[in-house]
């Protein structure tokens, strides 16, 4: 049950009677028949303050729906009745504001409905013009269309509802006349994208100048969410998300595009939320490069005087009168409006701020306007420049004219400034930051302007350390995310290539904007320029080039960043060179082209260059070289961040380097346990497939040998050493260099094995088993070959007749390496022309696909296949069967060593 009283605007009633008489008259005309096309919502905390940020809120929604012409008469309204809920009731206030077709209603509610509340019946007391309280309804009264009250259990709300008059047709806003030289900058024809996102966030509409702003044609972005191309959110001063800033009714600011190039294009913003005939709901988005924003920007409002506010009231709040409201809520946004409030405020015709570093000694510069910013951002200057009171940022001070005191304020040689105030922000007795205004004009400010100046900087001082704090709480923040996230990629990789790749793409361009790190092998080598990238890879060449020109960076080991000029230098040198060479040359077009590159060098070099030492294991390894663009300076935050990055880069460099050289020593080391080469054997063909299991393995456990004897005889051997690593190959060089001394010395089959046997037990806890087919081969003149086997332990060799049938050629007998006395014997095996001999080791026939296993059967029906195929297609079958067998790649290596006596031709 909800008990209410409703006024009309112009006729307070002044009977009893009046207000049930006309209840029912009154709901008729604040029911909401007219269609709600805009709704927004906040609560405001009981605090003073909260005055303040709902006024804001009003205004800021009005202008964003278009509603200039009633926003003062609404703010007024709002700031009196949400002063009777946070200051009279001591409760929050909940202010709504809807929009119809024929204006605005706004609500604005309490939580003390006990408070004023008006008899039935018995006139209702609005208060008295001077006092405090009741006003607000007086005011409702006296500017409002359509007012109420109503009253609930819980709740009081009063209601007020203004009509939005007929647009006459003419200015809606206008600029004075300026100089050309003051008209804000445009590169060529300015380009307006027009994007369409539904209420899912996706694009339907992308029009022709969205395509050339940011190469991506209409049909490959269609229907993807606006999320994929957003840069978001890293707009400077939104909170808001992009989700929820698609849903407000009109949105303004700025975000980056991602580019088909994978480059974010600043651009600046205005949305707007339309809907179509069925109702449905749509965001239009109007973009234009940031740097062109005043094509779509709203202009700032003056600040406005409100008449429902007392003087002591704007005098307690200064920092809103000198900021404005809303105030940024990040610090560039805060700092950037500070600068130029400070500089209407003195009508200077520039202003700058700047902030302390840790321990106040240097100054970093922040904010500025009217001065070259992008040659001025995050440059530093120390706090204590000379003597005296004048020769420090700790205090006040006014230069009447800089042009007789050269070098008194770095910061504005060569712009042409005569004249500047400086004061100091502190907070509690600590040096914040500097915030200075000047002129060019000799002689402009005083004493007066400096405390004018001093009273906003101690007004704001508060709000730029809390800030301050904040990005830097932030910046902390996202630099250990990137350092957990580098280190990942670092500790991923042992190739040096790869390590110098993700050194120069971590940090491009997330910390600088071109990149090179120099290697030096050892200590008496010259750095050697490794890797260079560039954010823009047409400039990487260039780059290179110029790099290449200039000596390295000396390779200091002393920790931190430290700078150098050698590349600006080289680069603007050339670019002088190219320019005067131009003037003499007869052929325009040619140096034109190379004066273009000469200068986009120039231009990409031309900022702050820092070189951070790369040192592992207390010896420097090389340098990493970041710079910026042309009058760009590193902050300080991002050189702190990029040396932790060099230390742990440096490491995984090192550690790079260890393994290349490692594995270079391991393969060599392999390489030399395998026979460089096979011989040929008349009359009998001969194929070797070798296969080690293991990454950047060339030799395991097993090995082969083929290699002449004596007397047109040939050895040969196939083995497998138990397990593997270095053990297994130190069994694997003693066996095949042993088998060849013994052969050669004479020794028949058996007495080989036996010596071989002893040796390998002479090992002692360095032995490994080792299975072994040992054999010698003679060719015969009738086209046949003659073979003796001995087969220690080994998976018996095969023989494949012509007619298709396989059977062993050998008997199994005891293996090496287990017991002294072995009692071997060799088996005489002769083969016929097309006689295939396979001899495999276990790493053939123990392939596995679950609990399936090839086997010898599985080999065998492999190989009667393979009748009238040359030794060399006869190892390529058997290979192409194990790797089939299974979809696993091998886990042991394998051998495999095929042998045929080819048929004699026909006749």
């Amino acid at each position: 049950m909800t008990t209410g009283v409703h006024l009309p605007a112009a006729e307070p009633p002044d009977r009893p009677g009046d207000v049930a008489g006309r209840k029912e008259t009154h709901n008729e005309t604040r029911t909401r028949s007219s269609v709600i096309t805009a709704r927004a919502a906040a609560t405001f905390e009981p605090v003073g303050r909260s005055v303040a940020t709902a006024r804001s809120f009003v205004r800021d929604t009005l202008q964003g729906w278009g509603l200039t012409d009633i926003a003062d008469d609404a703010v007024v309204l709002t700031s009196e009745l949400v002063t009777n809920a946070v200051v009279h009731a001591g409760t929050a206030a909940q202010v709504l504001c809807l929009r119809a077709a024929e204006g605005v209603r706004i609500e604005v509610a309490d939580r003390y409905p006990e408070r004023e509340v008006p008899l039935q019946y018995k006139p209702v007391d609005m208060g008295s013009p001077d006092s405090e309280g009741g006003r607000g309804l007086q005011l409702c009264a006296a500017l409002a269309s359509k007012w109420g009250v109503e009253y609930s259990r819980t709740h009081k709300q009063v209601w007020f509802q203004l009509t939005s008059p007929d647009r006459p047709v003419g200015t809606r806003t206008a600029g004075p006349p300026l100089p050309v030289n003051l008209l804000p900058l445009a590169d060529g024809r300015v380009r307006v994208a027009v994007a369409q996102i539904d209420r899912t966030g996706s694009l339907t509409a992308w029009n022709e100048d969205a395509e050339e702003l940011f190469g991506y044609p209409e049909e490959q972005v269609v229907g993807k969410p606006l999320t994929d191309f957003a840069a978001w959110p890293h707009t400077p001063g939104t909170t808001t998300g992009v989700a929820d800033a698609l849903q407000l009714s009109r949105w303004e600011g700025s975000y980056g595009i991602r580019s088909s190039s994978g480059r974010v294009v600043p651009v600046y913003a205005s949305h707007l939320r339309v809907r179509d005939a069925d109702g449905e709901p749509s965001t239009v988005c109007l973009l234009v490069r940031d740097h062109e924003r005043a094509v779509l920007q709203t202009p700032q409002r003056p600040p406005s005087s409100d008449p429902a506010v007392s003087t002591d009231a704007q005098a307690a709040d200064a920092f809103e009168v000198f900021i404005g409201s809303p105030a940024p809520d990040d610090l560039d946004g805060l700092l950037q409006r500070t600068v130029e409030r400070a500089r209407d405020m003195l009508d200077g015709d520039a202003a700058f701020l700047l902030l302390a570093t840790d321990d106040e000694t240097e100054l970093e510069v922040r904010a500025s306007t009217g001065l070259p910013s992008a040659r001025q951002r995050f440059a530093r200057v120390p706090v204590e420049a000379g003597h005296g009171r004048f020769g420090t940022a700790r205090m006040p001070a006014v230069h009447e004219d800089l042009s007789v005191v050269h070098g008194a304020v770095p910061l504005l040689d060569g712009t042409g400034m005569r004249s500047v105030v400086t004061v100091p922000l502190k907070v509690e007795g600590r040096l914040t930051g500097s915030l200075g205004v000047a002129a060019e004009g000799p002689a402009r400010y005083s004493n007066e302007e400096a405390l004018r100046l001093q009273f906003a900087a101690d007004r704001i001082a508060l709000a730029v350390e809390s800030a301050r704090l904040g990005e830097l709480e932030r910046l902390r923040r996202g630099s250990l995310s990137f350092l957990v996230e580098a280190s990942d990629l670092l500790a991923g990789t042992l190739d040096r290539d790869q390590t110098l790749a993700l050194m120069a793409q971590m940090t491009v361009p997330t910390l600088a904007t071109w990149c090179a790190v120099y290697t030096i092998a050892d200590q008496s080598s010259e750095p050697d320029l490794s890797y260079v990238l560039h954010e823009d890879e047409e400039r990487i060449d260039g780059l290179k080039a110029l790099l290449s020109t200039i000596d390295p960076p000396d390779p200091v080991p002393t920790p931190g960043a430290r700078v150098w000029k050698a590349p600006a230098d080289a680069a603007h040198q050339a670019a002088l060179q190219r320019s005067l060479l131009s003037l003499d040359s007869r052929e325009p077009a040619t140096v034109s082209s190379g004066i273009g590159t000469t200068l986009a060098t120039a231009s990409a070099v031309g900022g702050e260059t820092v070189v951070l030492p790369l040192v592992a294991r207390n010896r420097v390894i090389g340098m990493l070289t970041l710079g910026k663009p042309s009058e760009d300076h590193f902050r300080q935050e991002i050189l702190e961040l990029a040396e932790d990055l060099s230390r742990r880069a440096a490491l995984a460099l090192d550690n790079a380097r260890l393994y290349s050289e490692r594995t270079a020593i391991s393969q060599s080391l392999q390489r030399s346990l395998l026979p460089p080469e096979l011989p040929d054997v008349p009359g009998v063909e001969v194929e070797v497939i070798y296969r080690a299991a293991g990454e950047g393995n060339e030799v395991g456990g097993d090995f082969y040998d083929l290699f002449p004897i004596s007397d047109g005889s040939y050895g040969f051997a196939i083995g497998d050493v138990c397990g593997t690593g270095p053990e297994a190959a130190a069994v694997t060089g003693l066996a095949r260099h042993a088998l060849r001394l013994l052969a050669r010395e004479g020794f028949g089959g058996p007495a080989v094995l036996e010596r071989l046997n002893a040796a390998i037990l002479d090992e002692g806890a360095r032995s490994r088993f080792l299975t072994l087919l040992y054999g010698e081969l003679w060719p015969q003149d009738d086209g046949s070959a003659l073979l003796k086997v001995v087969c220690a332990g080994h998976p018996l060799p095969l023989r494949l007749r012509q007619d298709g049938s396989v059977e062993p050629a050998a008997e199994p007998q005891p293996l090496l390496g287990v017991m002294e006395d072995l009692d071997l014997y060799e088996q005489t095996v002769k083969l016929d022309p097309g006689d295939v001999l396979l001899c495999v080791t276990d790493g053939v026939t123990e392939r596995r696909e679950g609990t399936r296993m090839l086997g010898d059967d599985g080999l065998t029906d492999v190989l009667t296949t393979c009748t009238g195929l040359t030794a060399g297609a006869v190892a390529s079958r058997i290979l192409r069967a194990v790797e089939r067998f299974a979809s696993d790649a091998p886990s042991d290596d394998m051998a495999i060593l095929a042998m045929r006596v080819p048929e004699p031709p026909a006749v």
